[in-house]
């Protein structure tokens, strides 16, 4: 974890890929190689649960948290359901409260059918999955209105595991219709106390949820933060171990069957990996 977190803080901004990577070797093969096959699309795909046990519940009261990702959502609230081909359904909830323009044309690229049939063209297991862009190769896409555009960063929205935040060019007014799902990986203190020497600071909220669901601190301030996954995690993490090449993209398509949009109606929360136990 301590080498992991290292190597994150020296990852440089890739304008072909738009996202924060580098490869970091953490005793299992390089990051963007996964060592497991994908193979064959069925309706369900066990997860091994074993593997994410050191992922919990964080401690502290999530609803009144200064960390909002979590907080229960209003029934009537819009949510997008998006439908990964042979793997299931995703849903997400929005945070317009702290990135308005970044929710705004996120829903309205789903309601016009953009992200129907595209592919998550880029994953990295133990980090995230990345998604949106017409082409499939890192270098497409764009905002509703046309161009790029800024959706800034909140401290109350991080980049806990399942956050949905859009990917960049080398900054937050570069963002268009490309965004990935973190996965990330557990903090421990070691990783905290090396953070903080290369000047990035927490909350104690916030490191509470880093240290429990996981996720990548070092991209805080960076990515815009617009959503959050509150059911369908066990698919992302699922997904997270397909079969790449050395560019990270699936050797088999990823494929977005279709989002969505639709309102909270008040169904059970499964934003958590012991949810699914």
């Amino acid at each position: 974890m301590l080498r992991r977190a290292a190597a994150a803080l020296l990852c440089t901004i890739t304008a072909a890929s738009l996202l924060t990577s580098c490869g970091v070797k953490d005793g299992s093969g390089e990051a963007g190689s996964s060592s497991k096959a994908g193979g064959e699309s069925t309706a369900s795909h066990d997860v091994n649960i074993d593997r994410f046990a050191d992922r919990t519940r964080p401690t502290i009261d999530l609803d009144n948290s200064t960390v909002k990702n979590f907080t229960t959502p209003q029934k009537g609230d819009t949510i997008v359901v998006m439908t990964i081909k042979g793997y299931g359904d995703v849903k997400i909830r929005f945070f317009p409260e702290y990135a308005e323009k970044g929710v705004e044309n996120f829903v309205e690229l789903a309601k016009k059918g953009y992200y129907d049939g595209l592919t998550f063209h880029r994953i990295i297991s133990d980090f995230m999955i990345q998604g949106g862009d017409p082409l499939g190769t890192g270098t497409g896409g764009e905002s509703i209105w046309g161009e790029k555009f800024d959706g800034g960063t909140d401290p109350n929205v991080i980049h806990a595991a399942g956050a949905v935040a859009y990917a960049n060019s080398g900054s937050t007014a570069t963002n268009g219709s490309q965004f990935y799902i973190v996965t990330g990986t557990v903090t421990t203190k070691e990783d905290f106390d090396l953070y903080e020497q290369y000047g990035y600071t927490f909350t104690d909220d916030q490191k509470d949820v880093y240290s429990t669901v996981g996720g990548t601190p070092h991209l805080d301030g960076s990515y815009t933060v617009f959503g959050q996954v509150y059911e369908g995690l066990d698919i992302i993490y699922t997904l997270q171990d397909v079969a790449t090449d050395q560019m990270d993209k699936p050797t088999e398509d990823v494929v977005i069957e279709s989002m969505k949009v639709g309102e909270y109606d008040g169904e059970e929360l499964k934003w958590f990996i012991s949810d699914y136990k």
